[in-house]
């Protein structure tokens, strides 16, 4: 898989893949899926030199997605810490593209500015859960019975790392 930054022309697929994990339920507190004008918002918060967004690309094809986002935008004494979010499309999973993303994040980070990565799942989300501490990241937070996920409550995770 070739990893490379996020354009313009690849919200299509970001979106597409962004909207499986919403039907999936559990991996992600959306509910209802994200339109291509809130998709294109969503890009333009993200400039490429501070939060980009990276695609994972096998045969021409966008499969896999990454973005580094700003944890309380605006508030600068948290600059040296991102976000980290990452989607497979579905026909994609178990294919170590995960794997690939995740590593290229770790190593992504210093070059801006990260000190400290961190993501925020729904508990059921053992498979990201898995992933992230095979990365060595750690439970740094536990936000009990937030989420209300078709009549189902669960709790959300926050898991980080130093970098």
């Amino acid at each position: 898989m070739q990893i490379r930054l996020a354009q313009q022309t690849d919200l299509k697929a970001i979106n597409a893949i962004y909207n499986q994990a919403i039907e999936a339920r559990y991996c992600t507190a959306d509910l209802d899926p994200i339109s291509m004008e809130e998709r294109e918002q969503w890009l333009q918060s993200h400039p490429a030199d501070k939060y980009p967004v990276y695609v994972g690309v096998v045969n021409g094809e966008v499969v896999a997605w990454f973005s580094f986002s700003a944890w309380r935008s605006g508030r600068r004494a948290l600059e040296m810490s991102s976000e980290v979010s990452y989607y497979i499309h579905y026909e994609h999973f178990r294919k170590g593209y995960a794997n690939q993303l995740m590593n290229f994040a770790i190593d992504k980070a210093p070059e801006l500015g990260f000190k400290n990565l961190f993501a925020i799942l729904l508990e059921p989300n053992t498979a990201s859960i898995k992933l992230l501490e095979k990365f060595d990241f750690e439970l740094w937070g536990r936000l009990p019975d937030i989420a209300n996920i078709d009549s189902e409550v669960c709790s959300q995770r926050i898991y980080g790392r130093k970098v």
